[in-house]
């Protein structure tokens, strides 16, 4: 893949692409196209999301508006309670949620929603984006079904600049208003095979949708390319072991969509001796970084490839927060590839994730490295990845997914 075809793709891509949204489905197409040249087969696989529109999204102190998005999925209510930002998950802080709207810093995550519900809290906001930034941009947040299980309060989301306010300013009662419908959509993953002599399958997936204020070029584009690039080189080499490639829609959302299909097609879960998940490669900063859902010896293996090559490589035995969870999930073994620029020369789930931070030439040496490391893995007598997953990498996983606190 040429540095200009590479480029091309982030430029007809450079638009927002929320799960389950028209412009999701448009770059789902877009992707299915471009895979037909490589398998003429290639198609779409649907899977149901949850979606909502809102039609009323308020918070209100001090007679005062705060700009505000409410969260899809939060229900709709008219709530007034006292204002309490939470500082710290103890349980003293957490005692003082009873009745208030509580504001929180970071995202709502499973342990820190039932924590407020079970404290008593009647409404929550959280912020984000950046103090020092000129912008005021509100991200789109929802309250996912398997955070809230049906226990809906109201919540909103604000800029990071409106939260200091608040707490500046001494808010002291505050009013959220939420309306919204709440309906069943449609997201999809793309999907496209290249036969190989065994039934036997490396796997490789890559996300394509983005967050509500970004582009998605570095998260993740970059990663939709670096799969395109390896069909490109598999379609013209030979391989061993047949590989599927799953372009994940709505990863953004919840990993929905490798959720989805490692549900769907469970019983083909068997066949797949490896996940390789490229999430974020190719940005002008940063390290190159291989996160191991396997036995530790994968680790050692791409320390030493890494020397061989002479190409810089990080590789740990961790989880990451990605598509490949829900294949390692299953038994899976996965790794995920990824250039992690530091926050300050490159930022993801904002405005300032488009082709800007992105580098053509970073691309195809990152896309050289994975290349040379699957074409071992491919052409392997055996694949020498465990198909099994360690018990401390299990409990890192439950703890990921919050089966485990």
């Amino acid at each position: 893949m040429t540095n200009e075809q590479i480029m091309k793709i982030f430029e007809d891509t450079a638009y927002i692409r929320t799960g389950g949204s028209e412009a999701e489905l448009k770059c789902a197409k877009y992707l299915q196209s471009l895979c037909t040249a490589y398998d003429p087969d290639a198609a779409l696989e649907a899977f149901e999301v949850d979606m909502a529109d809102i039609h009323t999204a308020t918070l209100e102190y001090n007679g005062e508006s705060v700009p505000c998005k409410g969260y899809f999925n939060a229900g709709s209510r008219e709530v007034e309670a006292p204002f309490y930002y939470l500082t710290n998950g103890d349980k003293l802080s957490l005692s003082y949620c009873k009745g208030k709207i509580v504001m929180f810093d970071g995202y709502l995550g499973y342990w820190r929603y039932q924590d407020l519900i079970e404290n008593g809290a009647v409404g929550f906001i959280s912020y984000d984006g950046n103090a020092n930034y000129a912008d005021c941009d509100i991200d789109q947040r929802e309250l996912r079904s398997y955070v809230s299980k049906g226990n809906k309060i109201p919540g909103v989301n604000i800029n990071a600049k409106s939260a200091i306010d608040m707490v500046n300013r001494g808010a002291d009662k505050v009013k959220i208003t939420l309306r919204q419908d709440e309906y069943k959509g449609t997201s999809h993953n793309v999907v496209m095979n290249l036969k190989g002599e065994v039934d036997e399958t490396i796997v490789f997936t890559a996300h394509y949708d983005s967050t509500s204020l970004s582009q998605g070029a570095y998260d993740n584009m970059s990663g939709c390319i670096g799969l395109l690039g390896l069909a490109e080189y598999f379609s013209t080499h030979p391989h061993k072991y047949s590989m599927r490639f799953i372009f994940c829609g709505s990863e953004e959302r919840g990993l929905l969509g490798a959720k989805a299909y490692t549900e769907a097609h469970e019983e083909e879960l068997s066949k797949f001796v490896l996940n390789i998940n490229l999430d974020m490669i190719g940005c002008i900063m940063g390290r190159f970084i291989a996160c191991c859902t396997t036995e530790n010896e994968l680790v050692t293996y791409l320390n030493y490839m890494s020397f061989e090559r002479g190409f810089q490589v990080d590789p740990y035995q961790d989880v990451y927060s990605s598509d490949s969870t829900p294949f390692a999930d299953k038994g899976v073994p996965a790794v995920s590839f990824a250039r992690i620029a530091p926050n300050n020369t490159a930022t993801i789930h904002n405005r300032y994730d488009s082709m800007t931070v992105m580098k053509a030439e970073h691309m195809a040496a990152d896309m050289d490295f994975i290349i040379a490391f699957t074409d071992r893995m491919a052409n392997a007598v055996r694949c020498p990845v465990k198909r099994e997953i360690p018990d401390n990498v299990k409990e890192k996983i439950d703890k990921y997914l919050a089966r485990k606190r």
